[in-house]
């Protein structure tokens, strides 16, 4: 074979590698890196070449790379020579992922350089820490089952004997000490009630049920419930499909997370009821831990609260986890709500950021008629698909990020994505010729997308602009964005969805 033959074989064998390949010198400067290097850092190939390898590098590795280097040129001794292990790496957009590096090295006319294969494992880890999360919560619920059965066999026992003892009694001291013991087994079997809601082991007597009609049977307690400072609004979805649930357990759990709602607006504010038809496909199961595919009314709690931070947020479907003071609250109302919703065959997501709206959206099976089969999903060919126009999507969370990115590439779009307002705005004054901005509504720091928005409208007014949500439409909507002429797309879409609002959008 020719020179350049074997040249040319060499590079396409590169560029078809899946994982990411970079070559550098000894002095840590980047000879070459093959296509599947430059996609997972999210540099163009020439904003790669010629640059130290270190800004691919977190801190503190960033620091300490040149010296590592060194070291093995000047002693030969194997840190990670030869040897894989799992570091971290730091993409264009700031965010910061897992992965596993190899590193080889060779000469080329006496000179040394170094390879690193790299293979991301951001979708390992983060199947990972789902498999965790719900192996602790399988784990948690069958042992607050197994406490809950054998506490109400010990309940039933000192009930019994109470209201034995009741009859021998008259009215009296002692009368008044046994109604308060009863009492207190009363509380302690709504406890365990809880408990068993929670462990998917608490009997449900399923029937049809219009989520639309439950909310509006709900408003006038639901209104008594949170008081005078708290405003109670609902956007109910217009033709709900019919679900097949307890309708007391839905109510109770609706109430729940009122009341949840309420407790985080003690200064008052406005708690949203929304519902809506949503269908859940299998690319949007690892975002927000949606439930498995298929057809669900959603029903979604919004509230202008302060929020939750991360750590709260991990735990907040926890039993007996709860941020109220001593004696405001059990820690059973949301952990009773995932309960009855698993065993209806849903889920339960939340939305929150600190300092921001809280939304909890609860998904339950739609009820097909019998002998009526599921609608089938809308097909690729039905989709409208784009013709390399460029846009630039805004988002702050990095899963949603990369699933919006590779959705709109895979209808034919070319894609710029940004990570928050700020850097929305900085990739809007350098790069070309973007045909749509495509900007979450709900984001940390300077820039809400909002904001965004009219950055758009003032200084670039030939680009349109579509917003997404994950919040109640009610609240994210709002006056503002109707006066701007604004277009909203509520989370979760579908392909088909997204697919037909940037046409729209570019109209």
């Amino acid at each position: 074979l020719s020179m350049n033959h074997q040249e040319n074989r060499l590079e396409a064998i590169l560029n078809s590698a899946v994982d990411a390949i970079i070559a550098i010198r000894k002095d840590g400067t980047i000879e070459a890196a093959n296509p599947a290097a430059t996609r997972l850092f999210q540099y163009g190939h020439e904003e790669i070449i010629g640059r130290n390898v270190k800004f691919l590098m977190p801190a503190p590795h960033r620091a300490n790379h040149d010296g590592y280097l060194k070291s093995y040129v000047d002693t030969r001794q194997r840190k990670i020579i030869g040897i894989g292990r799992e570091v971290e790496g730091l993409r264009k957009d700031g965010s910061i992922f897992p992965m596993h590096l190899s590193v080889g090295e060779f000469e080329v006319d006496g000179e040394q350089f170094f390879t690193g294969i790299i293979h991301d494992l951001s979708e390992r880890k983060a199947a990972e820490s789902a498999l965790q999360q719900a192996q602790k919560m399988e784990t948690l619920g069958q042992l607050t089952g197994g406490i809950a059965h054998d506490f109400n066999n010990l309940l039933t026992v000192i009930t019994g004997n109470l209201e034995l003892l009741d009859m021998q009694l008259s009215e009296g001291s002692h009368k008044e000490l046994l109604d308060e013991a009863l009492e207190a087994t009363d509380l302690g079997a709504r406890l365990t009630h809880g408990l068993l809601a929670f462990a998917r082991r608490s009997p449900l007597d399923p029937e049809t049920v219009d989520v639309n009609e439950v909310a509006i049977g709900l408003t006038d307690l639901l209104q008594r419930t949170l008081g005078p400072t708290i405003d109670l609004g609902s956007v109910l979805g217009s033709d709900l499909w019919p679900t097949k649930v307890d309708r007391a357990q839905l109510e109770s759990g609706l109430v729940n997370l009122a009341i949840n709602a309420r407790d985080a607006m003690p200064k008052g504010g406005k708690l949203v009821i929304e519902t809506r038809n949503a269908v859940v496909d299998a690319d949007q199961q690892d975002v927000d831990l949606r439930p498995k595919r298929g057809e669900y009314v959603q029903l979604a709690v919004t509230d202008t609260g302060h929020g939750m931070a991360p750590e709260t947020l991990q735990r907040a479907l926890e039993p007996f986890f709860t941020t109220k003071e001593v004696g405001r609250g059990t820690g059973l109302g949301l952990s009773m709500v995932l309960g009855f919703a698993q065993q209806s065959g849903g889920h339960l997501a939340i939305y929150s950021e600190v300092g921001v709206d809280s939304t909890v959206n609860m998904y339950l099976p739609r009820q097909h008629d019998d002998g009526q089969e599921p609608e089938a999903p809308h097909s690729s060919a039905d989709q409208k698909t784009g013709n390399g126009e460029t846009i630039l999507v805004v988002e702050d969370d990095p899963k949603v990020r990369k699933l919006t990115t590779s959705r709109l590439q895979r209808l034919g779009y070319m894609v710029h994505a940004a990570n928050d307002g700020e850097q929305a705005r900085e990739m809007l004054n350098t790069i070309p010729d973007i045909d749509l901005v495509f900007t979450d509504l709900v984001m940390p720091g300077e820039l809400s997308g909002y904001e965004v928005a009219q950055y758009v409208q003032r200084h670039f007014p030939e680009i349109p602009v579509l917003l997404t949500s994950g919040y109640a439409e009610e609240l994210t909507r709002g006056e503002k964005l109707q006066a701007n002429q604004l277009t909203l797309l509520r989370k979760p879409y579908r392909l088909g969805e997204l697919a037909e609002a940037v046409t729209e959008a570019m109209a």
